[in-house]
């Protein structure tokens, strides 16, 4: 009798222990998961049921415009693809379907927001718009407050109007019975965040999207990284043909109070957080296209050179099919940017952009780092097979 106690009680006790640790685990499981955004243009051959939507906790659809004050569509045929979008609720009822309004060269942000009267026209078209297409969020692209980028409109007033803006969009999303998700995507340079008043900003939203992508030109005259992970300084590049670029960049700059350096995900991270950005609201950018040059020198590989004028912007899946598969094309890849990058001596082309590696690399260094998430322009430039850039950001987030 005294052995089939001791032995009850030894099970008791492995009972309790295991499901201690069980919980442990499921809490940790719990604090590593982040947000996987993907913004989502459709595509020619629009099947939203074939979609990876199973990976994703967020797809955004893009993009609403500006109009009179008012989110609408530019084009009908939207209405009815993002309706079958939403559709696909019944197949993932824990996703999150979101609307982003704006997009590079999207005109009307600074008029909208400059007077209260119209941010409230805006404000509650919105609320129509998310409540006809039964929507979970909305992203604000507005690219950029106070910088009048592709002859968009801008004022000194936009500073304080964005954070209006954001104050009162967050208050009427409330008022709705589904519980509503705001972003914005941000730059991934410093200079963007004097045009905002970005902790305040951040008190109505729940994440801001950095776009640490196109962190160069097509129209660069050298050759570089346009979405690095790795924080490049200015002197890795000294011995470089960039060198004195950056340089003069940076005495520029300073005359203007801002500081000039290249870009990258884990600069623009630290720089946020010093801010006083909370890192849970910090989602970084992947890219699902690359940028390319011509007319590219062979030294260091193609990296830092100057070029002969732009080549190409690609889609991943296009980047797959004609250079990745490429015998004439050999992948490199950089430890301090901690990116690939692809360079042909024959065809004197270089190519710069995101791989399964280095999105992997990204979902880590989020987890790591307690960040809010990772998302991606977009998901329609990615490949069908299996060893796709989503899967890969969904593997590395799972594991």
């Amino acid at each position: 009798m005294a052995y089939l106690k001791n032995y009850c009680f030894l099970i008791i006790i492995f009972t309790i222990t295991i499901n201690s640790f069980s919980c442990k685990k499921s809490t940790s499981q719990k604090e590593n998961n982040i947000a996987v955004m993907a913004y989502y243009v459709p595509e020619k051959d629009y099947k939203p049921e074939t979609l990876p939507l199973n990976q994703l906790t967020h797809i955004i659809y893009s993009f609403t415009k500006v109009i009179d004050n008012e989110m609408k569509f530019n084009n009908a045929e939207h209405d009815k693809k993002l309706k079958q979008l939403v559709e696909q609720r019944k197949n993932h009822p824990d996703l999150k379907f979101m609307i982003a309004c704006g997009g590079w060269g999207s005109k009307g942000f600074s008029d909208m927001s400059f007077s209260p009267e119209n941010r409230k026209k805006f404000v509650k078209s919105v609320v129509k718009f998310i409540k006809e297409y039964e929507l979970d969020g909305l992203d604000i692209d507005w690219e950029y407050p106070c910088i009048p980028a592709a002859n968009t409109k801008a004022r000194p007033e936009d500073k304080q109007n964005f954070t209006f803006l954001m104050k009162e969009l967050r208050q009427a999303l409330n008022t709705l019975d589904r519980k509503q998700t705001l972003t914005f995507a941000s730059a991934g340079w410093k200079p963007y965040y004097k045009n905002i008043e970005t902790t305040e900003v951040m008190k109505y939203v729940d994440y801001m999207n950095i776009m640490t992508y196109d962190q160069i030109s097509g129209n660069s005259p050298f050759t570089g990284h346009h979405t690095p992970l790795g924080w490049i300084k200015n002197e890795h590049l000294k011995d470089s043909l960039v060198s004195d670029f950056y340089e003069e960049m940076t005495k520029r700059s300073a005359g203007y109070g801002v500081e000039y350096e290249p870009g990258s995900a884990e600069m623009i991270v630290d720089y946020c957080i010093a801010q006083g950005v909370n890192p849970k609201q910090i989602v970084i950018g992947a890219a699902f296209y690359g940028k390319a040059w011509k007319g590219v020198s062979s030294a260091n590989d193609g990296l830092y050179q100057a070029n002969k004028g732009a080549h190409a912007t690609d889609s991943y899946r296009d980047i797959r099919k004609k250079y990745e598969s490429n015998n004439n094309y050999k992948r490199y890849w950089d430890s301090i940017a901690k990116a690939p990058y692809l360079f042909s001596a024959t065809d004197s082309i270089f190519i710069t952009y995101d791989d399964t590696v280095s999105v992997k690399l990204k979902t880590e260094y989020t987890i790591k780092n307690r960040l809010g998430g990772i998302m991606f322009w977009q998901l329609g430039h990615d490949v069908k097979e299996k060893n796709s850039l989503l899967n890969a950001i969904y593997n590395a987030s799972e594991n």
